[in-house]
């Protein structure tokens, strides 16, 4: 699928915050990738004794929007012993509101997944073509939609800034920042749900799908960017300190044009994406699911990758290095730390073997 409007041309980068020079430079780390692992972990400690004093947001809630199964393989990487071939995943949108300092309201959405058009992804559409009826009312559970929950915060589409996601696999965005031309699956032209928001995305992540590679097929809709206007997206190159104790930071590897989100909060610093599926696969040697502790000592690898796609695992690996070095130690148990995945790991009785040791459920903040 061609997206003619993925050129360098077409997607000029747009000011936005402030860019963070902490991280710049990685590409010309001399040595391997274990040198560049070490340099991560230097330049992530330094970015996470500069980052509480750009100040706090004023609100983070968390909204859950769909529980759905999930291959243990892949949410697991090579490290379960569970007997269970899939596990369950909820995956949640977090609502971010900050202030500037010219005292203008910012709402940021974070993982506002459209998971009605999501499940149109091959890889996921292939999934659900196999399995019966019964079995995916019984795996599948939805537990609200991005607009219904932003009407219970009374939040108002129009007020929404920013749209986020760690990246852009099984994304379909065309009800939430419209489209160019009418849309034949959708019955016609369709006006944006967020008229003003602007999609903060990776610029190498949109520009790669323009020329997908056959092991990043399975995961991505890009003919649903055909006729989205280049003006919806807020393109960055690297990590950005967004608003006060709010950065997007650029965490290559599940795909290349992978960030996180890193919010301060009142119980510290927290981090969020998809890079790994549950807070134990930063510590598994706290893990009590069969397998990762054993597994995590066996092979010295002190985290758990989320591997459905393996683009670049090193890079994966040190990107979660570095968001475990950025955030801190949990409050209710300091044997696991303050990441909160996009789409956390969620037990159930189907799926022996895969219950979370602990599992963070919601992340809150009000300053």
């Amino acid at each position: 699928m061609t997206l003619s409007w993925a050129t360098t041309d077409t997607l000029d980068m747009p000011t936005a915050g402030t860019a963070v020079d902490t991280f710049a430079g990685l590409a010309d780390v001399p040595g391997g990738y274990g040198a560049k692992l070490r340099w991560t972990r230097q330049r992530a400690e330094a970015f996470r004794a500069e980052f509480p004093s750009t100040g706090m947001p004023t609100s983070i809630v968390t909204c859950p929007l769909v529980t759905l199964p999930y291959p243990t393989r892949f949410g697991l990487f090579r490290a379960s012993r569970a007997i269970a071939p899939f596990l369950s995943i909820t995956n949640r949108m977090l609502v971010v509101r900050w202030q500037e300092s010219d005292g203008r309201a910012r709402v940021l959405l974070f993982e506002p997944s459209d998971h009605e058009l999501g499940q149109y992804t091959p890889y996921f559409a292939e999934l659900q073509r196999k399995t019966p009826g019964p079995v995916r009312a019984l795996a599948v559970k939805e537990h609200g939609t991005v607009l219904g929950h932003l009407a219970r915060l009374g939040i108002k589409p129009e007020e929404v800034d920013y749209l986020m996601f760690d990246h852009l696999h099984t994304q379909d965005l065309r009800r939430w920042v419209g489209t160019t031309q009418p849309q034949r699956d959708l019955n016609g032209a369709i006006e944006a749900a967020f008229p003003n928001a602007k999609v903060i995305v990776q610029r190498d992540e949109l520009m790669g799908m323009a020329d997908l590679h056959p092991l990043q097929r399975p995961w991505y809709q890009p003919s649903t960017f055909a006729d989205i206007s280049p003006d919806a997206f807020l393109p960055v190159a690297g990590s950005l300190v967004l608003g006060p104790g709010v950065a997007v930071v650029a965490t290559p590897g599940h795909v290349f044009g992978n960030q996180s989100l890193v919010v301060n909060t009142s119980t510290g610093i927290w981090a969020s994406s998809e890079n790994v599926i549950a807070a134990e696969c930063l510590t598994p040697e706290h893990s009590t699911m069969p397998g990762l502790a054993r597994w995590s000592s066996r092979w010295q690898q002190e985290v758990v990758l989320n591997a459905n796609t393996i683009e670049t695992t090193a890079d994966q690996y040190n990107s979660i290095i570095l968001e475990k070095t950025l955030v801190d130690r949990c409050q209710r148990n300091e044997n696991f730390l303050q990441f909160f995945p996009s789409s956390e790991l969620t037990g159930m009785w189907t799926n022996p073997g895969t219950t979370p040791t602990f599992r963070h459920g919601e992340l809150t903040h009000q300053s």
